[in-house]
């Protein structure tokens, strides 16, 4: 049970690190969450603050999911049978997902996780990291829409765990964050059904003409 707790809440600790309001509050005093679609995330960043400020929000979330895991790895080496590690990896990474998602010291109003899964998955195992990576970037240039990218991102994320042979209790961590994500992007899901959202390459052109 030490080991569940331990792990739970480093993950969570991890994942409060809000690299967009950080950022957003000591560069340039402006809560990230006021801005663009309210988000605190990599993408919204793109979008408010110009893509430098993105990039390394974005690269800042992937590291932070990482690190987390590698400390996991690193306490649970020597305690741990080596067929159990996986499971506490994937609930670390959930863990990180959700104090990212909602972190306490922001009113439980954080970002929508995909950037820390492309961390967790990365640090977890490179080939579905690399199949998830290539998924969002195909779906996305073809679509031009973020949140289509990442929900092809989780779909695979779950049929590869499914794939490679990973437990049932991975599965079904795999399935709760690919639920999770799928819920934050319903309203991009609408508005792409409506024909009312913004594509990726509008986004970017807007913030070229305003620089």
């Amino acid at each position: 049970m030490e080991n569940y707790v331990i792990v739970t809440m480093l993950g969570y600790l991890f994942g409060c690190f809000q690299a967009s309001y950080i950022l957003g509050k000591l560069f340039k005093k402006v809560d990230i969450r006021t801005l663009g679609n309210g988000n605190a995330g990599a993408s919204n960043t793109v979008v408010a603050l110009g893509w430098k400020y993105g990039v390394a929000v974005g690269l800042l979330d992937i590291g932070k999911a990482i690190l987390s895991i590698i400390v996991v790895r690193l306490l649970l080496k020597n305690i741990l049978p080596q067929g159990q590690t996986p499971f506490f990896l994937y609930l670390n990474g959930l863990s990180v997902i959700l104090g990212h998602n909602y972190p306490f010291y922001m009113g439980f109003r954080g970002g929508k996780g995909t950037a820390s899964l492309i961390g967790m998955l990365s640090a977890v195992d490179y080939r579905i990291a690399a199949l998830g990576i290539a998924a969002i970037l195909a779906i996305t240039i073809a679509t031009d829409y973020i949140a289509l990218g990442t929900i092809s991102l989780v779909i695979l994320f779950v049929a590869s765990t499914f794939y490679f042979g990973y437990s049932k209790g991975c599965i079904i961590i795999a399935i709760i964050l690919a639920a999770l994500s799928i819920y934050n992007h319903r309203a991009n899901i609408i508005n792409i059904i409506q024909k009312r959202e913004t594509g990726l390459r509008s986004t970017m052109k807007k913030k070229q003409t305003a620089n």
